[in-house]
């Protein structure tokens, strides 16, 4: 039975002029969507004090409503694939509505990935999410990173990031969580709808009340 976990995104048209852009600091290689070119290899940056980074080939999506199939290309990228957005988004059933949930996603990143169990949606049903709740969700960015895929998130409302930057998206959106430090308490984005914010690091506790009453893909 689907639940608020399914709940129909509704996007902004923050993303609506951008085709492509620079992803900043050494976490991603980022290229515009016309330069776009297969990635051939996927390297992972592995540091000390519980620090990952994965590479990302960057593509800003090319239209208000295809934050889910451009955040799960950024996503797949990690892993050296290159997907065209437009065959996504048809496989997702995404409109100018949006993607209608991360269980509309996680199916297409299994495909990709070339195995049916590499992901698996999980909710966070509550208004806000309880300390397990985000614990779980660290414990799975470190795990899915590890294993050298991105986790998929699907958001709603306004955060801030360690900067102090807001990033808001009241009618949903979705984003892929490339990179992680101290552990996981600190994890990096990729978000398709500005390149000129492309990359950015958020606390988990943050991020896991961002996709509160939603979802992510993870391993």
């Amino acid at each position: 039975m689907r639940t608020d976990l399914i709940r129909k995104t509704a996007l902004t048209a923050a993303g609506l002029a951008f085709t492509g852009g620079a992803i900043a600091g050494p976490v991603t290689t980022a290229y515009a969507a016309s330069d776009a070119k297969p990635a051939t290899q996927t390297q992972t940056d592995r540091k000390p004090n519980g620090e990952r980074e994965l590479g990302v080939r960057y593509e800003a999506q090319p239209n208000f409503y295809y934050c889910g199939p451009a955040a799960t290309r950024n996503a797949l990228s990690v892993q050296g694939k290159n997907i065209n957005v437009d065959d996504m988004a048809k496989e997702m059933g995404t409109t100018e509505a949006g993607t209608n949930s991360i269980n509309d996603i996680t199916p297409v990143l299994n495909k990709e990935t070339g195995k049916a169990d590499a992901y698996h949606s999980v909710e966070i049903s509550s208004p806000d999410a309880d300390a397990k709740q985000t614990d779980t969700l660290r414990a799975d960015i470190v795990k899915t990173i590890d294993n050298g895929r991105a986790v998929v998130a699907n958001i709603a409302g306004t955060s801030t990031d360690t900067t102090g930057t807001t990033h808001s998206y009241e009618g949903g959106h979705y984003i892929s969580v490339v990179g992680y430090r101290d552990n996981g308490t600190t994890v990096t984005i990729a978000d398709s709808a500005d390149p000129n914010q492309a990359a950015y690091q958020i606390s988990v506790e943050h991020l896991a009340d961002w996709i509160a009453t939603r979802g992510y893909a993870t391993s």
